[in-house]
Parts: C-alpha cells; structure tokens; sequence
C-alpha cells in the first residue's frame, strides 16, 4: 500500500551523495528540490550549493530545479546557480517532472530525483518513472503543512525500512 511512495534510496543530505558514481552508472540529468533539500526553506543559495552546483556541471551533469514554489523564490535561489527550472510545478503531478527531462535532453532511465519529502517530490518523481533518492531535511523549522506531512511520512518510512531490513 505505502510502496507508491517509497523512494529508491535514501541519504543523509544532498552533499553527501556520490555524484560521481551516479555519472559512471550513466545517470546524465538531475532534478532537485529546494528547500530542504538544497537549503533551509526561503534561504537563498549558500557557498555550498553554489559548490555543488559548479561540481556538478564540471562532472557532466544537466541540472532542474523543480519546485512548488513561485518564480520569485526559485529565481533569487538560482541566481548563483544558473540551471533550468520550473516554478510552480504542482508535485507530486509527474507533468513538470517529464518537462524537466525536455529541457535537460534526458529520459527517465538516466534522470534521478533528489528531495526532503515523500508525498509530493518522491510520488511525483516515481509516477514519471523516474529514480528517487530522499534525503533528511535541513532544517526542522518548516510551514506548518508540511510539518503535519512529517508525520505521516514517518509512518511510511518504518514500512520502508522495514522492507528493507533496516526499520528503526
């Protein structure tokens, strides 16, 4: 029943996955939440996403950020990092996860997903077909529906852990 919702693997934090790695398995394109995922919520792009970002594309990577905020948001996110993205994008509908790949040049075969939250960026990324990795949030202070979903989540991620014979 929660496996819908299950990502294909977990991290600690964006900055701690083997990018490098991903790129030799063939893995071309990247879509990313923001907030959360990138920075706490509302930060603009600190040294170490602009990092990441340089990293990434120096490796070969295309880069999407995808995300439900609104333009203003995501452009004064992106101001340092200067990679496509769409506002607005509605996750969890798999229609601006399959529009991100258009503008990358990629395919769901060789485009993963990176996000902080199971019932909008992990669902949407999995009902695009695409490969998921879910990392930890940044930082706890959050809006308050979203710290409602936390709950929630935590309940689908004892099944998933449980699945994979790691339940904590």
């Amino acid at each position: 029943m929660f496996e819908r919702f299950f990502p294909d693997e977990e991290a600690n934090s964006t900055y701690e996955i083997d990018f490098e790695t991903l790129y030799r398995e063939g893995y071309r394109g990247l879509l990313f939440d923001i907030d959360n995922t990138l920075v706490p919520h509302g930060e603009k792009a600190d040294e170490r996403a602009v990092a990441l970002f340089k990293r990434l594309k120096k490796i070969g990577f295309s880069c999407c950020l995808i995300s439900n905020n609104k333009r203003e948001r995501v452009q004064m996110f992106n101001r340092d990092i200067q990679v496509p993205f769409i506002e607005n994008a509605h996750k969890p509908s798999s229609k601006n996860y399959l529009r991100a790949m258009e503008l990358l040049g990629t395919n769901q075969r060789n485009t993963i997903f990176i996000g902080d939250q199971l019932f909008t960026d992990i669902y949407g990324a999995k009902r695009a077909k695409i490969r998921t990795i879910l990392v930890k949030p940044i930082h706890p202070k959050e809006e308050i529906q979203i710290v409602l979903k936390r709950y929630l989540e935590k309940i689908v991620l004892y099944f998933y852990r449980k699945k994979k014979g790691k339940a904590t």
